[in-house]
């Protein structure tokens, strides 16, 4: 019999970037081995074709998506919570699998009721987030309330999954969890979609950069993922302004949202208007091929909170890599792709100008990108850890194939 797995997400899932990405990639792989996955979330995403998504009535939407914490949480939780206890299959549930900390604390009483696994797909501190996105300040009293649900939400879910070795010893660390409760599940990637460019892709990337208006000759650096300071995008304008100071033959494509306007602005104040496009909202569907029009790929994320999954989407499309050295880049790069100080952007600068200057290792970093997301990162494997987290709450074992046993 096919196990059910329900996923609470506490956002407006499918939305294109971030712990979205993970949910969806999970949940794929899940259902190709053997589980039946239902995601409970807010209103507002688009369906996944093949995923059963159960959302909160309509109504209680507004606008696009929203990114990381806002006050309409305090209306959309609770109204989350009633869907989850009253509008779901009448099947029973073996894993309650939860996303973020509001996630876990409506995850927890469906999790008893039908006496499931609960598990938490940690994607980093809730409070780190808040302050990261600037949705409240450090002297607020409010956050010694979110610090006590945080701390809350961490004690109570029968196993907590992190993105990152880094993410699992600073939880253990600081929340006192016993260590085997905790366990690191590396954010992965689709390895068939995410994939270099091969010559049988020529014509179709020269249209997409024409289309794009990305002027000819010119040696392509990328980014894809959300916009704000802490993803260091003001750094990237700055530091393209050094670049194209030294090398006018690059041009800068910045993919993704919010504040895409503003940060457009910004980039022509800053005399880039002709070297640097800004594309908005990049559906997921959309990023592989994205990914493979780009030259060179660059991660400034400052936030060591969070895991770093565009990074891995950029070592499966094969490319050279130029990231902040946060202790989530340096676990995934490893030894290959350039490391340069977290918010240095002298240091993101000569990186970059590095690449652009040497074809050769633009080549082999990114081979050898492309080979350690192969052997490290595939969503065939991170699965496996997720499997082995639900048998050890189940006591069942499914019949996997052998590389799975």
């Amino acid at each position: 019999m096919r196990r059910h797995v329900v996923k609470i997400a506490p956002t407006g899932f499918f939305a294109d970037y971030g712990c979205h990405v993970r949910i969806l990639e999970e949940a794929r792989a899940l259902q190709q081995h053997g589980y039946d996955v239902t995601v409970v979330t807010y209103p507002g995403g688009h369906d996944p074709p093949g995923l059963r998504v159960v959302r909160i009535p309509a109504w209680l939407h507004r606008g696009g998506p929203r990114v990381g914490s806002h006050w309409r949480k305090l209306m959309l939780d609770p109204a989350l919570l009633a869907t989850a206890l009253t509008r779901l299959p009448s099947r029973g549930i073996d894993i309650v699998h939860a996303h973020l900390h509001e996630g876990v604390l409506i995850g927890w009483p469906l999790a008893r009721m039908h006496g499931a696994g609960l598990v938490f797909d940690y994607q980093g501190s809730l409070t780190r987030e808040m302050l990261d996105h600037q949705f409240i300040r450090a002297a607020n009293p409010l956050l010694h309330v979110f610090s006590w649900l945080e701390r809350l939400a961490n004690r109570l879910p029968d196993r907590i999954l992190t993105s990152s070795e880094n993410a699992r010893n600073t939880l253990v660390a600081d929340s006192g969890l016993p260590s085997d409760r905790v366990v690191a599940v590396t954010d992965g990637v689709n390895l068939t979609r995410f994939r270099p460019r091969r010559p049988d892709d020529t014509p179709r990337l020269e249209n997409l950069r024409r289309r794009l208006g990305i002027p000819p000759n010119r040696l392509l650096v990328g980014y894809l993922g959300l916009l704000a300071p802490y993803q260091g995008t003001d750094d990237l304008i700055r530091a393209a302004q050094l670049v194209v100071r030294r090398n006018p033959g690059a041009h800068f494509l910045v993919m993704g949202f919010p504040n895409e306007d503003s940060y457009r602005h910004a980039a022509h104040a800053a005399g880039l208007a002709d070297h640097m496009h800004f594309t908005g909202r990049i559906p997921y569907a959309d990023a592989p091929e994205m990914l493979r029009v780009l030259d060179i790929a660059v991660a400034p994320k400052r936030s060591e909170s969070e895991g770093n999954g565009k990074v891995l989407n950029y070592m499966a499309a094969g490319l050279p890599v130029v990231a902040y050295d946060g202790p989530v880049a340096r676990e995934l790069l490893g030894s290959a792709g350039l490391r340069v100080p977290v918010g240095s952007v002298d240091h993101l600068a000569q990186g970059l100008l590095r690449y652009l200057a040497d074809p050769d290792l633009r080549t082999r970093h990114g081979q050898t990108l492309r080979r350690r997301v192969e052997r490290l990162y595939g969503w065939d494997r991170q699965i496996q850890h997720v499997i082995r987290v639900y048998e050890s709450l189940t006591g069942r074992s499914l019949s996997l194939p052998e590389t799975f046993a």
